[in-house]
């Protein structure tokens, strides 16, 4: 959905998903050809031509060589503070201090990928907008089958599954009491997939929509700063629902997600704890590695 907005930037939430809220050591090896991913990916909706390949590709080698310096040293402080209070309680509150730090940097990869954006822009065609409104649409048959099963059991297994996949992603194998809990804060959950589902149509449409006004011609085509504003305003768009139904929606959904990750977490032993230490300290010294290390020189040939 995001990644015509933003070209580079929508990296960053891969990379704050992958090392902040799940991952391995193949963290290194993800990151260093993270460039080449991302290429691909990106194309994948927009079929970039000839012409504008080379420009999209070094955009994303300048976009990771940022985030490498200036990005991966502040992830790895914020893994070292986690490690401390991974092994103590938690509250509702420092749950959701942890998701604004999150957000935060989530914005600064955005708001650095955005004016490469904007360079951009000005080489987009019909067509291009034409393909990524069927890349849309596959995509959101590929939520469907994630998200909207027909049978409501259906759906609420898969939603446990994925829960406890991600809680035993940190904290190793989950006790049949946990499990259970998980269940039940499923079932208790706000969350509605329909509703997100909508949500994401909307943001789909009003992509779209900006891309085609921008790049429809005349004046507004050639006009940087005009191509600016409006992909950061799409892209403000994206990373925050606008006032109404479904920014209260959020507010209920986060609300209740930092309560009930807060109790998973008080439901894990000292042993569980530890496992999510460890792979903390992991994580954190491959990306202190990451951020000493320089990018290797990339070819056209290499993307």
């Amino acid at each position: 959905m995001r990644a015509s907005t933003t070209k580079a930037a929508i990296i960053g939430l891969w990379l704050v998903a992958l090392v902040l809220i799940g991952g391995c050591s193949a963290v290194r090896i993800g990151y260093n050809q993270a460039s080449t991913l991302a290429w691909w990916w990106l194309d994948g909706y927009m079929d970039f031509d000839a012409e504008q390949a080379p420009k999209v590709k070094e955009a994303l080698n300048q976009w990771f060589a940022w985030h490498r310096t200036t990005q991966l040293p502040d992830y790895a402080n914020l893994l070292a503070a986690a490690q401390v209070q991974v092994l103590q309680p938690a509250t509702p509150q420092q749950v959701c201090r942890w998701a604004d730090d999150l957000r935060v940097r989530l914005a600064a990869a955005f708001a650095h990928g955005v004016p490469m954006a904007a360079e951009l822009l000005p080489t987009l065609k019909a067509e291009q907008l034409a393909h990524l409104e069927l890349r849309y649409r596959k995509s959101n048959r590929d939520f469907e089958d994630d998200f909207l099963q027909q049978e409501t059991d259906e759906r609420l297994k898969a939603a446990v599954k994925r829960t406890i996949d991600r809680a035993e992603m940190l904290y190793g194998r989950l006790d049949e009491r946990q499990r259970q809990l998980i269940a039940a804060g499923v079932v208790a959950s706000p969350f509605d997939p329909v509703t997100w589902f909508t949500e994401r149509q909307a943001v789909q449409g009003e992509t779209l929509q900006t891309l085609s006004r921008l790049t429809a011609g005349g004046p507004a085509r050639a006009d940087r700063e005009s191509n600016l504003a409006g992909l950061q305003a799409l892209a403000a768009r994206v990373q925050r629902a606008t006032p109404g139904p479904y920014r209260s929606y959020q507010q209920r959904l986060t609300e209740y997600n930092c309560a009930f990750i807060a109790q998973l977490h008080n439901s894990t032993t000292p042993a569980q704890r530890q496992v999510a230490r460890n792979k903390l300290k992991g994580w954190e010294e491959d990306l202190r590695t990451l951020a000493a290390q320089k990018a290797a020189p990339r070819s056209d040939a290499a993307l």
